[in-house]
């Protein structure tokens, strides 16, 4: 009787509790969501505490009983938010604290003030203050926090190298584990949603991205460099651009398009739920960030077996192999971005030939059940609990996996 009852306690489910700046859409929360409804609820809850609020992204959790709590942090140092954060988790009592990112990692020092608790901190990519990593006040502040994180997951080789190389996290602690893509949601087909009439025209392609409207993902690289090929009368064949996403550039990128005249050659939709209609509409997917971890907007093109462009930068040498799926670009260079473009379009075959190749990719190795495996096994072994069997985690809520702009 004893015997079961300890085997009772030691399978009981066990809480985590996830630490984010903010629960918007974007990547990292997109993430987020789509591990917390893959993990099996019979090994663990989650609650979610955002240092300033929930943003509606909470609606995409399928899973049972997640409590999503906001502190309300105050711009700039909010000192009190510490205190809200160490009564929450107190009261709590997690066996996990995962944090994300910099703009959480201070929180740490709250978890480690629980008894028994066990850290964790992600990084999925920098900020726009921070791009390549070398800001010599944020890598103090990583390196004084870094003893009290048990396990650091890295969302990209990138990161993971970084991590070990710049902050020296000792590689022991350092776990890469990709993003995945619900190749369910996102696939191969012909799109039915209407887009403006411009776009319906005969002898069109359609150049498209997908992100926040945010200065870091850089459209306007992209807009510049469509303007020089609408320019370029040797262009064989009319081109359309969507950009998808919203966000603060939002207002400059449209006063830039009708700067340069293009208004009836770009559609700007919006935040949509139909990302998977929309890339179905594209007939190449660019991604000109500034800086990336690992592009969920990527992943998601690729499984819709999409051409790609992108920056040469963070995690996206990683997606893209050059001359096999796509091309890669320097950072905020229109032209060379435009002459990618023109090659590209300019070869059907190799459009083709890139797109099922990119395809091939992410269905080889990108696939949420197995970044969910492993991030319990990564949960797992610092709680001593038994491995989770593989490939076992797929949820009942697949069919409402979420779908966000990284």
């Amino acid at each position: 009787m004893n015997e079961r009852r300890a085997e009772s306690v030691q399978q009981a489910p066990v809480l985590i509790a996830h630490v984010i700046y903010a629960l918007g859409t974007g990547g990292l929360e997109n993430g987020l969501v789509n591990i917390i409804n893959r993990a099996p609820p019979e090994r663990y809850r989650h609650v979610i505490i955002c240092l300033t609020r929930a943003e509606g992204f909470e609606s995409r959790i399928t899973a049972p009983d997640v409590e999503v709590i906001s502190l309300h942090k105050r711009p700039g140092h909010d000192l009190a938010v510490f205190w809200r954060l160490w009564r929450v988790l107190w009261k709590l009592r997690p066996a996990i604290v995962h944090t994300r990112n910099l703009a959480a990692l201070e929180m740490q020092i709250m978890a480690a003030l629980i008894p028994g608790v066990k850290r964790v901190h992600g990084e999925h990519g920098r900020d726009i203050h921070d791009i390549d990593g070398s800001n010599k006040k944020y890598n103090f502040l990583r390196k004084a926090l870094r003893p009290l994180v048990h396990r650091y997951i890295a969302v990209s080789e990138d990161l993971a190298q970084w991590l070990t190389e710049v902050v020296e996290v000792p590689a022991k602690k350092v776990k890469q584990i990709y993003n995945g893509v619900d190749q369910q949601v996102f696939s191969p087909g012909a799109a039915t949603i209407t887009p403006p009439a411009s776009f319906m025209a005969e002898n069109v392609q359609v150049i498209g991205t997908v992100g926040r409207l945010a200065e870091v993902k850089d459209q306007l690289t992209l807009i510049q460099a469509f303007a020089q090929l609408v320019a370029d009368h040797s262009t064989q064949k009319q081109l359309r651009l969507v950009i998808v996403g919203d966000g603060p550039m939002h207002q400059t990128l449209s006063a830039k398009i009708s700067e340069l005249g293009l208004s009836e050659y770009i559609w700007m939709p919006g935040d949509r739920e139909d990302i998977p209609e929309l890339l179905r509409l594209m007939d190449v997917f660019v991604l000109p960030s500034l800086g990336e971890g690992i592009s969920n907007t990527l992943l998601e093109a690729m499984a819709t077996g999409l051409p790609l462009i992108a920056t040469r930068v963070g995690g996206n040498p990683e997606l893209i192999e050059e001359g096999i799926n796509g091309c890669l670009v320097p950072v905020g260079d229109p032209v060379a971005l435009a002459k990618s473009l023109k090659t590209l379009l300019s070869k059907p075959k190799m459009l083709t030939l890139y797109g099922e190749k990119s395809l091939h990719k992410v269905r080889q190795h990108f696939d949420w059940n197995r970044t969910v495996d492993e991030y319990l096994a990564v949960y797992d072994q610092l709680l001593g609990r038994p491995p989770h069997e593989s490939g076992s985690v797929a949820s009942v809520n697949d069919k409402q996996s979420t779908s966000g702009s990284a």
